[in-house]
């Protein structure tokens, strides 16, 4: 294995209309406002990244996205690409936080040290393309109507579970689901997500109030700094709670394994910084039997492609949301994931990431 010496870094941003706005308890969305990473080795190899910064998430915006993406640049250039510890730590030595960038920059290095080792992503970092990987598809935040609607919607299209966006007062949300319910009936699982819009007393009275809905899991009830509320929560719920916003990388991992906050994680490169600490996490993961969802935020294919390569390095990811690609109303990528009948994803054997924005 010879050496990838990094020759150029470009940071682009990528701005994509949605079919419809995406709606959330943290605010609304009308575009996907991403950056993509391209680096290229004096060997001629080409790596893509991709990020998609959320201000009320990261603290970043595609502005300080590419700001930082200079930052990094002026250290990366003439480094070995295929020493991706290494890269990984002088990034968070340059730099603290912004883990949206980084993303993107070490999803490239990865990209490059697989195309290097001849190998596709997913084998690269010791995985097997022999599961299946059906995302579910998500309901905006809206009035029970409208929500109820968009459920009907999802499940005449076959998605196999459908995410809905709560966060709202008990009684709105309650209500919402009730009229989602009506809507598709008690057999398709549910997944609801309230992206820190509860209180810990809300949340206990929301959660057991929507208890016999079949209600796969519920993300992120409280706000993130309010984690030390997650094991009451936890031992109120019938339904299992996911930590989210309150799991960024494996510190916080770790932090939340030794509370008993949770019974699942939810992974997405975009807040772990990348491939490199989220691996971390799945190890902390296994050890400790807890079930994984890998998901992401408003990433084309080439993000979401990224994420379904890593999706297989272990058998405890078993949840998938990767509907967000499906909401653009352009598709900028060529090659990477394609999505089948219900949410079914296909991962090809191309080497590397086998995903590229031509911009």
């Amino acid at each position: 294995m010879h050496e990838e010496i990094i020759s150029s870094i470009e940071v682009i941003p990528l701005k994509v209309k949605l079919r419809e706005p995406f709606i959330i308890s943290l605010g609304r969305l009308d575009y996907a406002d991403n950056v993509i990473v391209k680096i290229t080795t004096s060997n001629g190899i080409i790596g893509f990244g991709e990020c998609s910064p959320f201000r009320t998430i990261h603290g970043e915006t595609p502005e300080t996205c590419i700001a930082v993406g200079k930052i990094i640049t002026e250290v990366f250039i003439g480094k070995n690409a295929l020493q991706i510890e290494e890269l990984v730590a002088l990034m968070d030595k340059v730099i603290f936080g912004n883990s949206s960038i980084k993303s993107a920059f070490d999803i490239a290095l990865y990209d490059i040290a697989s195309q290097n080792a001849k190998v596709p992503l997913y084998k690269f970092l010791g995985g097997k393309n022999d599961k299946q990987i059906h995302t579910d598809y998500t309901v905006s935040i809206d009035s029970a109507e409208k929500m109820a609607a968009d459920a009907r919607k999802i499940l005449d299209a076959g998605f196999p579970v459908i995410k809905v966006k709560l966060g709202g007062s008990p009684e709105d949300d309650i209500f919402r689901m009730k009229s989602i319910r009506a809507a598709v009936g008690d057999v398709i699982p549910i997944r609801i997500d309230a992206n820190q819009g509860w209180s810990k007393e809300d949340a206990i009275f929301i959660l057991n109030e929507l208890s016999s809905m079949n209600i796969q899991h519920c993300e992120e009830p409280v706000l993130k700094h309010n984690f030390l509320d997650l094991p009451e929560i936890k031992s109120a719920s019938k339904i299992p709670i996911m930590a989210d916003e309150s799991c960024c990388d494996h510190l916080d991992a770790a932090r939340l394994i030794k509370i008993n906050a949770c019974d699942l994680f939810n992974i997405k490169l975009g807040k772990s910084g990348g491939i490199f600490k989220a691996l971390k996490i799945l190890r902390l993961c296994e050890t400790n039997n807890i079930d994984v969802q890998v998901g992401g935020f408003l990433e084309s294919r080439l993000g979401f492609t990224a994420s379904a390569h890593f999706s297989l390095c272990s058998n405890k990811v078993r949840y998938f949301d990767f509907d967000t690609p499906l909401m653009f109303s352009e598709d900028p990528v060529e090659g990477g994931i394609t999505y089948g009948d219900g949410g079914r994803i296909e991962l090809g054997d191309t080497i590397g990431l086998g995903a590229i924005v031509d911009l």
